[in-house]
């Protein structure tokens, strides 16, 4: 089996910024991915627009042009297409990775330690089996290593009869590889070799469950799409973020009846300054119902239950007017939450309450976590701390996901394999 210098997992933008800089540096390297070519900006809603401007999206030196200030998800999914076929990447998409473990090399049998094919001894001479007097290089040859061959023929009497063997110069041992086992929907299974691995997963694929009570149910999404499927229907979405007040807003304008549960006292900062005053506005109007400082207990078929969230406190303060420009003085009201439990009608359950990496793989394959759910890692090279294994883009976040983005992410993957290339170059 072949053992690739690196094996990249992911076809995000960091990942894809780290192959680049693999074929950049002649470096053996595969990308796989578990779906399609950026698998969450293809996931993203169709109309999304991005919060950021085209020329921090670029990697790989390629231009993104565009004629708006802030580029669409149609347009990102064009140029990434083109940054592909410009570099010709060698990508596999629709492999899962199920485990990412380190294996000891096993030389092959005939390859002998002093570097010769084994057949000969240090001195030249042929190895005996020791059994028939034959060479190993003739007739069958047995499954014994080299080293392991008896050197005394039963028919002789002494041992002092058998010319001693020389001793061999000892070798520095070789450094373990990563075996990283993938499956497709088909239900393929591949095992690959690589010397270094790197983990550009992301977190999009790994939804934040609340783990009550109905989450299952065929009307609950951690996913939001299009809102005209929700024309006139009674829709709650939990969550308090940019995402939760933008989805809010499209189902409102496209005919939905909204109710927004949020578990703080007020939405979060970190709004998009041109949203902030629209949202406000209209829970303020009351064309948006919102329930703050309350969470879900339960989601039933028609209708979910909210109860007070006791992790934050609740104030009751007068309302104050949104400023037109969203402007960072502003300070959002604090709202009473529930005292007791409620029932809410609901159609349709949209649970926008961010979303993880797969600490499961990293910690399978060894790699410690801080106490904020992040791997362990150096932040200049981004190795952690299992020798070879990198992450990189949103992988390395943890829990604090609004720290890493495409714009910074971006940049990981060639300081990765800057390093990977000194160390193999040695």
């Amino acid at each position: 089996m072949s053992v690739r210098d690196v094996l990249i997992i992911g076809a995000g933008p960091s990942g894809l910024s780290a192959a680049i800089a693999c074929k950049q540096r002649g470096l053996d390297y595969q990308v796989v991915e578990q779906g399609v070519l950026v698998n969450s900006i293809y996931h993203f809603p169709p109309q999304m627009v991005f919060f950021t401007t085209p020329e921090l999206l670029e990697i790989g030196g390629l231009p993104f042009m565009s004629p708006f200030d802030k580029p669409t998800r149609a347009e990102a999914l064009n140029y990434y297409r083109k940054v592909v076929d410009s570099y010709d990447l060698q990508i596999c998409y629709d492999e899962k990775v199920l485990s990412v473990e380190r294996e000891l090399v096993q030389t092959d049998e005939t390859e002998g330690r002093d570097g010769t094919d084994g057949a000969d001894g240090p001195d030249g001479t042929a190895w005996r089996d020791g059994r028939d007097g034959t060479d190993r290089t003739d007739g069958e040859q047995t499954p014994e290593p080299v080293f392991t061959a008896t050197l005394v023929h039963p028919s002789v009497p002494s041992v002092r009869s058998v010319p001693s063997v020389p001793s061999l110069p000892s070798v520095p041992p070789v450094p373990p590889l990563f075996a990283v086992e993938t499956h497709s929907s088909r239900g393929v299974r591949r095992a690959r070799l690589a010397r270094n691995v790197i983990m550009a997963i992301g977190y999009y694929d790994h939804p934040v469950m609340i783990n009550v009570p109905g989450e299952e149910l065929p009307h609950v999404h951690h996913y939001y799409g299009e809102p005209h499927p929700h024309y006139r229907q009674r829709v709650v979405i939990v969550g308090g973020g940019n995402s939760a007040a933008e989805f809010a807003l499209e189902m409102y304008r496209s005919g939905a009846y909204v109710t927004l549960v949020h578990r703080a006292p007020t939405l979060k900062p970190s709004i998009k300054y041109w949203v902030r005053p629209d949202i406000e506005n209209r829970i303020k109007e009351g064309s948006i119902t919102a329930r703050f400082s309350a969470v879900i207990r339960e989601i039933r078929p028609t209708s979910v239950v909210i109860g007070p969230c006791r992790a934050v406190e609740s104030a009751v303060v007068p309302d104050v007017p949104v400023p037109p420009d969203g402007s960072a003085s502003y300070v959002a009201p604090v709202r009473q939450g529930p005292t007791s439990q409620e029932e809410i009608p609901a159609d349709a359950v949209y649970l926008l309450t961010g979303y993880r990496a797969d600490s499961a793989l990293m910690v399978q394959a060894g790699v410690a976590l801080t106490d904020r759910h992040a791997p362990v890692h150096d932040p200049n090279t981004f190795e952690t701390n299992v020798p070879g294994l990198f992450v990189a883009g949103g992988a390395i976040a943890g829990v604090d996901t609004g720290t890493v983005f495409i714009e910074n992410g971006r940049f990981h993957g060639e300081k990765i394999v800057e390093e990977i290339a000194r160390r193999l170059l040695a």
